[in-house]
């Protein structure tokens, strides 16, 4: 292979001259003689076993030819490419400029990544909110773990809001039922505004062997349009009214729902994943802040191909997304109104933005020598086992190593820019928090010590009944939503999320 010019055209494309020489090209026409002998006949022979020399005499010097350059290109234009030092991220179109028995001649003109001139990425000056967990964010935790594994008990009296009714009912417009509006046994939480305005609130004060008529109005947004804007007559039969009761939050509970002995113990692996968690926001939020700040000082002539395939990108991950729920793609964009390319048109800023970062993280990884090493990318393998709990070769099926090295750029390039930023000022994430924070640290000659209050007893069968799901409300009675795409995930992540 010969790489006889490279020439840089406009839009970011480049025209490279290959050459594929003698020795390549017949190489190439054997192995294509090998692909094809078993399809050819000739006289005198059985099938698949004439000479090459016999088929070429008998059907032309140039009946390989063909699947010959095919076989002999793409190693070409590698080996051109790795030559040219240019990095192709998109496919080239490939015109024949000579073909002979001695080799051939294309050019191949392709899309190429742009060169970067980076501005300052070193010495990046931002704030970053300060971590705080108060003892009223450990118990606000505590009681959804205790809400968690609440149960339902059946109570002899008026429902109120937040209680759970069992159901039977039946929908009827202009004295006529209608499909999808009847159920029977229905668990219906007060409150949780799983169905239209006004049908929950018209059970509160009933009681279990009440009949209620529920008399309501279809919004006129309504997705069945049969039913928009339409008043509606529910003929409801309640069963049963029932509360949910709450676990004692004692040492008994913490032994149940984790590997804690005591209740002291759980509230400070409480207090420990809080802040766990708020340092991590807090260090994603930095890094945020300083990487758009080296992103704007970054000079790039980005090319239409690399926005194009990373609006596929998020096109392809908001249809999953989408599909998860139940809604196409097309639906979705009917619902809206809207066209394929008013969507791409939506979220076109935002894939030249994610192009542009990824690019400048790239170069900054260049520029210090980051670039990841084979180790590098065998360690994320291992790492990403362990986290996940998958066999590393599962997650070499989610992420090629390519993948996975063009993570670790960005990934050391992310470390590098923040080991060298500057933290400006830290600042309280709320002046209510700091506030909460200060009472926290009563000094102890302020304390009053009280006696210890003997544990209450648990209560029977805590982790028996969880409240009961609503989720199967009938269609007619539930508003249809359509949720915004959510960010893109790292390969890692969307490896584990499809796992």
């Amino acid at each position: 292979m010969k790489l006889k010019s490279t020439e840089k055209l406009e839009n970011g494309k480049v025209c490279l001259e290959i050459q594929v020489e003698k020795p390549e090209f017949e190489a190439a026409m054997q192995k294509a003689y090998l692909k094809n002998r078993s399809k050819i006949s000739v006289p005198g022979f059985r099938k698949g076993k004439a000479p090459r020399a016999m088929i070429e005499r008998m059907y032309g010097s140039g009946v390989f030819a063909e699947d010959a350059m095919n076989i002999a290109y793409p190693e070409a234009f590698e080996a051109a490419v790795a030559e040219s030092g240019y990095e192709p991220v998109d496919y080239p179109e490939v015109e024949l400029v000579d073909m002979s028995d001695d080799g051939f001649t294309v050019k191949a003109t392709v899309t190429v990544k742009p060169e970067v001139k980076l501005g300052k990425y070193k010495g990046i000056e931002a704030a970053k909110p300060s971590v705080s967990v108060t003892k009223k964010d450990v118990e606000a935790e505590l009681k959804t773990m205790l809400e968690r594994n609440a149960r339902l008990i059946t109570v002899e009296r008026a429902a109120k809001d937040g209680d759970t009714v069992i159901i039977d009912f039946e929908g009827f417009v202009d004295g006529v039922a209608f499909e999808g509006g009847k159920s029977e046994n229905h668990s219906l939480k007060l409150g949780s505004k799983q169905f239209i305005p006004g049908f929950e609130e018209q059970l509160v004060g009933k009681s279990a062997g009440d009949d209620v008529d529920v008399v309501v109005t279809f919004p006129e947004e309504y997705h069945a349009e049969e039913l928009s804007g339409k008043e509606a007559v529910f003929k409801v039969k309640v069963h049963e009214v029932k509360e949910t009761e709450l676990p004692v939050a004692d040492d008994e509970f913490a032994k149940d729902v984790s590997e804690f002995e005591t209740l002291d113990e759980l509230k400070k692996s409480i207090e420990a994943k809080l802040r766990e968690s708020r340092e991590k926001t807090a260090n994603d939020t930095f890094d945020e802040v300083i990487i758009k700040e080296v992103v704007k000082g970054v000079e790039v002539e980005i090319p239409d191909a690399m926005i194009e395939a990373q609006l596929d990108q998020i096109l392809n991950d908001f249809a999953q997304r989408l599909q998860m729920q139940g809604i196409t793609l097309e639906q979705y964009l009917e619902m809206m109104q809207a066209s394929m390319e008013d969507f791409r048109k939506n979220f076109r800023e935002q894939a030249e933005e994610q192009v542009k970062t990824r690019l400048t993280l790239e170069a900054v990884s260049k520029a210090e020598g980051l670039e990841p090493t084979d180790d590098d990318v065998e360690a994320e393998y291992k790492k990403l086992a362990e986290q996940y709990g998958m066999e590393e070769e599962r997650i070499r099926g989610f992420i090629p190593p390519a993948a996975m090295k063009s993570d670790l750029f960005t990934i050391k390039a992310i470390a590098f820019i923040r080991e060298n930023a500057v933290v400006k000022a830290k600042r309280a994430s709320s002046k209510k928090a700091a506030a909460e924070e200060a009472a926290d640290e009563e000094p102890k000659t302020a304390k009053k010590a009280a006696a210890k209050k003997p544990a209450a007893k648990k209560t029977a069968a805590k982790k028996a009944a969880s409240e009961e799901s609503a989720e199967e409300a009938p269609k007619t009675a539930k508003k249809a939503a359509a949720k915004k795409p959510a960010a893109k995930k790292t390969a890692a992540k969307k490896a584990a999320t499809e796992e």
